[in-house]
């Protein structure tokens, strides 16, 4: 049997792995994963709209990383701040008419890499995966 620690280098490894080579996918699209995780949580929002602190929480980054992370994709159009019409002092981030066009062409991208570096696995190897990642969130 593995140890904890074995585990923990497998995982690091093919996580590593994996986000190496969906970040080269996605670089056509000229963003990382990091930034399509981010769209692809506004596109999924109601309003396609979230509070800053709601959406670093949501894609596990700090108050100042999401600042850092949307700047960039401001500067691109992707995004948008807008101001909460109940509470001035709370900014919401809006994702653009171009940033949903990016995120679906995005995701395309993402969707078809997913099926060539998984293709090795079951429904039920994903699965198990999934169960596992649900009981250390």
């Amino acid at each position: 049997m593995a140890s904890k620690l074995e585990w923990l280098f497998a995982f690091s490894s093919a996580h590593a792995k994996l986000f190496k080579q969906v970040d080269r996918a996605l670089s056509v699209h000229g963003i990382s994963f990091s930034e399509f995780y981010i769209l692809h949580r506004l596109q999924n929002e109601p309003g396609r709209a979230m509070r800053r602190i709601d959406l670093a929480e949501e894609v596990g980054m700090s108050a100042s990383g999401i600042t850092r992370a949307l700047n960039p994709l401001e500067k691109l159009g992707l995004v948008q701040k807008e101001k909460n019409p109940r509470d001035a002092r709370v900014s919401l981030v809006k994702l653009s008419d171009t940033g949903v066009q990016h995120s679906t062409d995005a995701l395309a991208t993402v969707q078809s890499t997913l099926d060539t570096l998984l293709s090795p696995l079951e429904e039920s190897d994903i699965d198990a995966c999934m169960a596992i990642a649900a009981k250390l969130n």
